[in-house]
């Protein structure tokens, strides 16, 4: 029944794209700038929360299943560790006691003719015999602490990956809730709580700054992406961020300057320059252009 509902939402999600990619191939072809403008007037997103959360899904029963599969390989390769000391063991005693019957015959032999009485013969035997199973007991006593401790380990990784996989689950969920948020107040709540999990999210630290950018706190962002600086210092959306920031707040030179470092880190930006409200005190001026012409020259 799982399968058969994930091939109807399957067909249910590549319908619309099978219309489109028709309509598509029955338009003449469009030239490149007809194509970014036609990209430009998109009224609504290619994708939908539905597909986001689908996707989501199967990723945690991905790492479900890989967590299973990890435990059902420990538990195996532990069982055939235990079997083989088992064999091991059973091996040893019955080598003991073949050498115990071999030293009681040649014992008797002894005392047939008369070399030692029948007593000292065997409490030498059971001292030898005693001994060589004391060897025994400790050298696989010594293997079976080696196997606890291998399975105290194994058994604190799953429980580490078991938690970091609560933990992932929860923040994937809390990026969703994210995502549907429209108020800048609620996507800050909402980045609060991951980075309650995760302090050191760079990812959530500059999209927050970015919502503090939007609620109208730009000092804010600016000190939030200083924040993600500090913990990765060649992160591009936190030097975007920070130029939007320094942009609002009217220091220009400093924001041409963040805003280069961030093309430089990833190209995609510079159409951003463009096409983002916040940097447009930035758009005449001249040092960003003057800063990101050596990028035009290196990539020509």
């Amino acid at each position: 029944m799982r399968g058969l509902s994930r091939c109807l939402i399957w067909v249910a999600l590549l319908l619309p794209v099978a219309a489109f990619a028709e309509a598509e191939s029955a338009a003449p072809p469009l030239s490149d700038e007809q194509m970014d403008e036609h990209i430009d007037t998109l009224q609504q997103p290619l994708y939908s929360p539905f597909i986001e959360r689908y996707i989501l899904d199967e990723v945690r029963s991905l790492r479900v299943d890989m967590e299973r599969k990890h435990r059902e390989l420990t538990q195996e390769v532990v069982d055939r560790e235990l079997g083989a000391a088992d064999k091991a063991v059973s091996y040893a005693t019955n080598t003991v006691t073949y050498f115990f019957y071999l030293i009681a015959g040649v014992s008797s032999v002894l005392v047939l003719i008369g070399w030692n009485s029948l007593r000292d013969i065997r409490d030498k035997v059971h001292s030898v015999a005693n001994e060589q199973v004391a060897e025994l007991v400790q050298e696989y006593e010594k293997r079976l602490r080696v196997i606890e401790k291998q399975l105290k380990q194994e058994t604190a990784h799953i429980e580490s990956n078991r938690e970091e996989i609560t933990l992932t689950q929860e923040i994937h969920s809390l990026w969703l809730r994210a995502s549907q948020e429209s108020s800048p107040a609620g996507k800050i709540g909402i980045y609060d709580q991951i980075l309650a999990i995760r302090p050191n999210d760079i990812e959530a630290i500059t999209y927050k700054a970015d919502a503090a950018l939007d609620q109208g706190e730009p000092q804010w962002a600016v000190n939030l992406c200083q924040q993600a600086l500090s913990l990765d210092e060649t992160n591009g959306h936190a030097f975007y961020q920070l130029a939007c920031a320094l942009s609002a707040m009217g220091n220009l030179d400093d924001a041409a300057r963040y805003f280069a470092r961030a093309v430089n880190q990833t190209e995609v930006y510079r159409d951003e320059l463009e096409r983002d409200p916040a940097l447009e005190a930035l758009r005449s001026h001249q040092l960003v252009y003057d800063l990101l012409e050596p990028v035009v020259n290196e990539t020509s």
